[in-house]
């Protein structure tokens, strides 16, 4: 992999050519940044910029006044080869509070397909498509058990494009039975090369039994299907070995830097 290619691949296809993340979301060019905004379950924030030392902290200030004035909080996510090489201070500075710090993977889709033909699910466990408010419920129920938070907003989020555009969002849940004990989504952006994975989780119980595994495999087929040719993660510590053995790469790092409540 040519990893400034495909890193400014990325930075052009997924974040200054951002389109919505849902419906009511908005995506536009405001001066050196892209953002998005959205209703308050929705996410809000700063996809991309283009500051260097002069401009930053004038920008920075813009955009909290702009967020302010429409009532919401917002995230900037900053990814390590942003400039200025300081903006994580900066933001620090005019009172962002920054998030752990994950890693940018971008694995080619026909690859990860290649080095994981027999990730099945472990015995006992099917995977399934979840299409409906039920299914929903269980993606939800996983992602909190795994990660301790309130799944509110993703519900949310996830209902609403399951509703206005099926065919960009793949959520699955792996089931033992009738227990979800694992879920992940995939988000598909017609007309661009990468499909983004996101929120992969596996309960506690379950976990370092493949079912993490079984889940990106499923959805890189799912991928290829549809045309795209490379995965994108935000990988936590975690995830990213399991993902590093499965051909993924990485090309950066990225940061939420929150602003508000």
């Amino acid at each position: 992999m040519d990893h400034a290619a495909v890193l400014a691949l990325y930075d052009r296809d997924m974040r200054e050519g951002a389109a919505p993340d849902g419906p009511g979301a908005r995506v536009e060019r405001a001066g050196a940044v892209v953002r998005q905004t959205a209703g308050a379950l929705g996410w809000n924030g700063i996809l991309w910029s283009a500051l260097d030392e002069r401009s930053a902290d004038r920008v920075i200030a813009e955009q909290i006044a702009y967020f302010g004035g429409l009532g919401h909080d917002f995230e900037w996510k900053l990814h390590g080869h942003d400039r200025p090489v300081d903006l994580g201070a900066r933001l620090t500075a005019a009172g962002f509070r920054a998030e752990p710090e994950e890693t940018l993977l971008v694995g080619e889709t026909a690859e990860v397909i290649r080095l994981s033909p027999d990730t099945r699910p472990p015995d006992g466990i099917r995977v399934v498509r979840a299409t409906d408010p039920a299914g929903a419920d269980l993606v939800v129920r996983v992602h909190e058990q795994a990660f301790g938070t309130d799944g509110t907003r993703l519900r949310h989020r996830l209902l609403a494009r399951l509703a206005a555009a099926p065919g960009t969002v793949v959520a699955v849940v792996a089931l033992a039975g009738d227990e979800p004990v694992g879920a992940a989504r995939m988000e598909l952006v017609p007309g661009t090369r990468f499909a983004g994975l996101w929120g992969g989780g596996t309960v506690e119980s379950w976990r370092g039994r493949g079912v993490y595994r079984a889940l990106v495999a499923h959805r890189a087929r799912v991928a290829a299907a549809h045309g795209h040719r490379f995965l994108q993660v935000d990988a936590s510590p975690m995830s990213r070995p399991i993902l590093e053995r499965l051909g993924f790469q990485a090309l950066s790092t990225t940061t939420p830097y929150l602003y508000g409540s």
